[in-house]
């Protein structure tokens, strides 16, 4: 039943959100503790939204996989996965604890030249969903991306309301939001 409320949401939510105005809502209180051992594991990735995604952009996303691992650093590693076409890609990189709890920078030391980007865990209970902000800079402009990660391919009223709350809280519009296109994908790629 998970990918058909994962579908429902894609029909009902352009619907939900139609005729309401951007003004930015109450997000979610900051995290006052965060444990990684928690948040290890696989998420898939429910929703996306930024300054630089569109409605349009929905038929380029296809669904895809967060696994969070510590490593022997003690660092949370980031992989994800995503079918395009017949291929897998896939790329990763590594967090960096930061002082605010579930705030981490990204080290892309093995990118030269690579943008300085920080990501922080707003919202979380480990079980079902994860909010997070990701924030970077480049050369022109500053990108802002707030993702919607949960265990399973359901999404709880609750927590849809929260990822709004916090996408329009960082001023940005219904209009970035965009979810997978679930056409011609299984609950269980074996691609990737």
């Amino acid at each position: 039943m998970g990918p058909w409320l994962a579908l429902w949401v894609l029909l009902y939510l352009p619907r939900a959100l139609q005729g309401q105005s951007p003004t930015p809502g109450r997000p979610p209180a900051l995290l006052q503790s965060f444990e990684d051992s928690k948040f290890q594991g696989e998420w898939y990735v429910l929703g996306l939204a930024g300054n630089t995604h569109t409605v349009a952009d929905r038929s380029l996303l296809s669904p895809f996989t967060a696994t969070f691992v510590l490593n022997k650093n003690n660092h949370l590693e980031a992989a994800y996965a995503m079918i395009r076409g017949q291929r897998c890609v896939t790329w990763s990189y590594e967090l960096i604890s930061q002082s605010q709890p579930g705030t981490f920078s990204v080290d892309h030391s093995g990118e030269p030249g690579a943008d300085p980007e920080e990501i922080q865990v707003y919202d979380t209970d480990y079980a079902s969903f994860a909010l997070l902000l990701s924030k970077k800079q480049s050369d022109l402009q500053r990108i802002l991306r707030v993702s919607l990660l949960c265990r399973i391919w359901a999404i709880q009223t609750q927590v849809l309301d929260k990822f709004v709350c916090l996408v329009r809280a960082q001023g940005l519009s219904d209009d970035s939001i965009v979810f997978p296109d679930l056409t011609e994908w299984s609950v269980l790629p074996e691609k990737c």
